[in-house]
């Protein structure tokens, strides 16, 4: 099959997270795709097939499938839009029903999806504990401003948001360590934010739970947490910006726009780029 590998949330002409994209007449069975994702080896690769009106979509990291994945559906959009031009592709989840639109800008694609709804809880003390002590924390490292939480926008996440840049690029932790407690607590990602004002956050992304150490864009983070800012009356001003792979030499940015209805979905948008002349077969 022809993968297409396109990096989402770029910066420009570089960075962003690198995703594999396969669109076919049908899906191959599970396995298949699976060792297709395993080979491509990015963090994820998104797979869609025709199924009616819509897209039949679902995600697979190098070691498991995932129900939603962000940056893979920004990428899937970029595909989308190679292939038949600019416009809204409404896509079929495992769990959900979403859209991603684009359109070409240059020589790179501007894509933009709305989540599934979402929603967040306060995280049980024990639970913060365990990742205080997975990343080397001490609670005075923590901004009390967003207090840690479950936060969910098509997948499940952990919210840990930090008082400083340098707590922020200090960020490291045992890999499989992190890998058993996010399995365990069913967690895509931990998300570690830094606010450095209300409106624009610095992030890191462990995905250890996926076989990957950190992600360098997490778009269905990034919806969780806008979520979850909404939820707590942050003064979002409607949207935010997220700067993240800065520490991985890997600099992304995207955007989220914030309605003000809760748990409603959130439209994560940013700037992706084919990072292959041509389709590779797998």
């Amino acid at each position: 099959m022809d993968v297409l590998r396109i990096a989402a949330f770029s910066d420009g002409n570089t960075g962003g997270n690198p995703a594999g994209v396969v669109i076919g007449d049908v899906l191959p069975d599970a396995a298949e795709m699976q060792r297709v994702a395993a080979g491509v080896g990015f963090s994820e690769t998104a797979f869609a097939a025709p199924e009616g009106e819509n897209w039949r979509v679902r995600y697979f990291s190098p070691e498991s499938e995932v129900p939603f994945c962000g940056h893979a559906t920004i990428a899937l959009g970029a595909g989308l839009v190679r292939r038949f031009g600019d416009g809204i592709f409404a896509l079929a989840l495992n769990q959900a029903g979403i859209t991603v639109e684009g359109f070409r800008d240059g020589s790179n694609i501007v894509a933009a999806l709305q989540s599934p709804p979402t929603r967040s809880k306060p995280a049980p003390p024990g639970l913060v504990s365990e990742m205080l002590a997975l990343f080397g924390y001490a609670a005075s490292d923590l901004d009390p401003a967003i207090p840690p939480a479950l936060i969910h926008g098509g997948s499940d996440h952990f919210a840990l948001a930090l008082r400083s840049r340098e707590a922020l690029a200090a960020m490291t932790y045992d890999f499989k360590q992190g890998q058993a407690l996010m399995r365990r607590e069913g967690l895509i990602t931990i998300l570690l934010a830094f606010a450095e004002t209300p409106r624009l956050f610095h992030t890191r992304n462990p995905f250890a739970s996926g076989g990957v150490y950190e992600d360098p864009a997490t778009g269905a983070a990034t919806a969780a947490f806008a979520g979850y800012l909404r939820d707590l009356d942050w003064p979002h001003g409607g949207s935010i910006d997220i700067v993240q792979g800065e520490d991985m030499g890997i600099r992304s940015r995207l955007h989220a726009d914030i309605p003000p209805t809760p748990g409603s979905s959130i439209r994560v948008s940013g700037t992706a780029r084919l990072m292959d002349a041509q389709a590779e077969a797998a």
